[in-house]
């Protein structure tokens, strides 16, 4: 007969085998799939897409080019500080998703004023640009790799909000996927990113809530 005793003594002797994760691994190994999962993401862009081939120019002073990279990257940043939080036991990603949903809200308003300074028969086709039907399926397509990587970084560590882990990470890789759709792209519209860009990273945080009750359960 087991005693309690005897669990006590497994216990300690099980946890002797286990060596904590020194300060700063989580963000270093979270932030190592994005390297590996955008070069990979980037990689399809130019096999499969190519770059747009007015890069160089809207580079030097496009302002929408800039503005679709940067809201790419704070969502990325959003996803990266949730994701790095809720890969620890009973983490919370409350300031990333802050983050994403005040950058959301942002974009959706600077679209707002612009279409309202557009005349009528303009405002659709700013909104739907030439790619709404695409961009974000593209976006989601491109998120895989980094989506993959980031599961299977956070499984290794001690995530207990399996659900709102894999949304965090979904929104990270959507990030990373949508900078990297976004030399490719060449739509100008701030209706268009406000929508179908933020619809694609939605996608993406969708994927991994799914995936995530499934990929970082303990085994």
């Amino acid at each position: 007969m087991t005693t309690p005793r005897d669990t006590q003594d497994l216990i300690e002797s099980l946890a002797a085998d286990l060596s904590p994760a020194r300060p700063g691994t989580v963000p270093l190994r979270i932030a190592a799939s994005a390297a590996v999962g955008g070069a990979v993401a980037l990689g399809l862009v130019l096999v499969f897409l190519g770059l747009r081939p007015d890069l160089r120019q809207v580079a030097a002073g496009d302002m929408m080019f800039w503005m679709k990279a940067g809201y790419a990257v704070v969502l990325g940043l959003a996803g990266f500080w949730s994701a790095e939080r809720l890969a620890r036991p009973a983490g919370s990603g409350r300031g990333g998703f802050l983050l994403m949903a005040l950058a959301l809200g942002m974009v959706i308003l600077f679209a707002a004023i612009r279409m309202m300074r557009m005349p009528p028969e303009m405002r659709m086709p700013m909104w739907l640009g030439q790619s709404w039907d695409v961009c974000p399926i593209r976006i989601l397509m491109l998120s895989i790799p980094t989506l993959a990587l980031a599961l299977l970084v956070m499984r290794r560590l001690a995530p207990t909000r399996l659900t709102l882990a894999g949304a965090a990470a979904g929104l990270f890789a959507g990030g990373v996927a949508a900078a990297a759709y976004g030399l490719h792209c060449t739509e100008t519209g701030a209706a268009f990113l406000a929508t179908w860009y933020s619809l694609g990273v939605a996608l993406s945080a969708a994927l991994g809530a799914l995936l995530g009750p499934w990929a970082l359960r303990w085994r």
